[in-house]
């Protein structure tokens, strides 16, 4: 089971670093293009959501890396869990119908929740 979980954090923690890394430097006009919920959010919540993106993306991978604990990577995949509900939330509300990359990134971190509880 560990290979797995490897394998899907670092899939998800690639994914949040970058997502995440966006959210923290780009501007709203460089960000619209790719997100369109930040057009009616405060940039300092979407500077915060960044923010949580990538601490989650190393919760997953740097404290079982470094042996310390397992819990920090049960406790972001959860958190990545509960971020995407409310992406898909907040979507479904605006209109917006395309959400199958959260549906996927949902799953995944519900699949690297179970994964870490087991292994």
């Amino acid at each position: 089971m560990s290979a797995a979980y490897w394998a899907v954090a670092a899939l998800l923690a690639l994914f949040y670093l970058y997502g995440g890394g966006m959210k923290v430097v780009r501007s709203r006009e460089r960000l619209l293009p790719m997100m369109a919920w930040v057009a009616d959010t405060p940039m300092p919540a979407v500077r915060a959501i960044g923010v949580v993106e990538v601490l989650g993306a190393v919760g997953l991978v740097l404290p079982r890396l470094a042996g310390v604990a397992s819990w920090p990577g049960v406790a972001a995949a959860v958190g990545f869990v509960v971020l995407q509900a409310g992406a898909i939330r907040v979507h479904l509300r605006m209109g917006d119908r395309r959400i199958a990359l959260n549906i996927v990134l949902f799953l995944t971190a519900g699949a690297a929740v179970w994964l870490a509880a087991v292994s």
